[in-house]
């Protein structure tokens, strides 16, 4: 058990007998009234968000979650085959469960497993990835480099926006947590 106290962001709760990731934290002393703290919880297994406001004496189970590194193997059909890094066996896990950042998977690729009583909950995928660009508009003439963006679909089917001077065949630098480019691939 943990008090509202000692939450923070990425800690994993027990809430309504479900696993919740806590996303946002915010404790509040009101200058009338008890304190509290407003939480925005993400569940682990479907990623539906819950806000919930917790009073101060409150206490939440903490959950602690086992996390294994995986290697990325293939798609088959709307699952993920996964192979874990120490004991060398194959685990499947939907589609649904990998959410958006699916299409950022590639053959061979580390990721992170987490896993409770020996369930997957969750992949978490590196928080780069280097893609290829395969087409990207032209520039506009006039626009300066620091304030514009033009718009590119990379290799995995995505639309990225990249500085005017990337150009189809460039490989790029991507966040998988939001498909912003970060900088041009050194590789």
């Amino acid at each position: 058990m943990a008090s509202t106290s000692d939450i923070r962001k990425g800690l994993c709760i027990k809430y309504n007998h479900d696993i919740y990731k806590v996303i946002e934290f915010l404790h509040v002393k009101p200058g009338k009234g008890g304190a509290f703290a407003q939480i925005e919880l993400r569940d682990i297994r479907d990623g539906t968000k819950l806000n919930e406001r917790f009073r101060a004496t409150e206490s939440v189970e903490r959950v602690i979650l086992d996390e294994a590194q995986c290697t990325y193997l293939y798609a088959d059909g709307d699952t993920h085959i996964f192979m874990h890094g120490e004991t060398f066996e194959q685990i499947s896990i939907s589609a649904e469960m990998v959410g958006e950042p699916a299409a950022y998977l590639q053959d061979s690729m580390s990721v992170t497993l987490m896993s409770h009583e020996g369930e997957p909950i969750s992949v978490s995928l590196p928080e780069q990835v280097s893609l290829t660009v395969v087409e990207a508009d032209a520039v506009v003439k006039g626009q300066t480099a620091s304030s514009s963006f033009k718009p590119a679909i990379v290799d995995n089917g995505l639309r990225v926006m990249v500085p005017p001077h990337i150009e189809a065949g460039t490989r790029i630098v991507v966040k998988t947590e939001d498909s912003t480019y970060v900088e041009r691939a050194k590789d």
